[in-house]
């Protein structure tokens, strides 16, 4: 059984990861310029939807997770879903290439949890940091 204390650091973690994802699709100076080599996603049930990405020119994991996320959102809003929430995300790097493997649960209405996300509202955001969505 875990602690209380412990749940609720690790939902601050969460959290604070969270927020440093979205600012981590920006491109900076000084870092190379990203290469999207593609989306693919498989349709796992009804409403459970896995992403995989791969990009080269990435500074760090979080460019993959919002890559991840810009895919997720496009194909949410493709099935007529105005919502998606983070389930879990994998990233690996093999040589120049990153790899993320996400799972998110898509919904026509926002579901519960602190990890969801706005398919609307995301698609306009991937769109004015130049990360596609197909």
């Amino acid at each position: 059984m875990h602690h209380p204390l412990t749940l609720l650091a690790t939902l601050g973690t969460a959290t604070v990861a969270l927020g440093a994802c979205t600012q981590g699709a920006e491109v900076t100076e000084g870092r190379g310029t990203p290469v999207y080599d593609g989306i693919s996603t498989i349709l796992l049930d009804t409403d459970l939807v896995s992403v995989s990405v791969a990009m080269r020119g990435a500074a760090e994991k979080s460019d993959v997770e919002a890559y991840g996320r810009c895919a997720v959102a496009q194909y949410a809003l493709d099935q007529g879903n105005g919502f998606a929430r983070h389930v879990r995300t994998i990233v690996k790097k093999d040589g120049r290439t990153w790899v993320g493997d996400a799972v998110y649960l898509i919904s026509a209405s926002q579901p519960e949890g602190l990890r969801t996300i706005d398919t609307r509202l995301a698609v306009a955001e991937c769109a004015e940091l130049g990360i596609p969505t197909v």
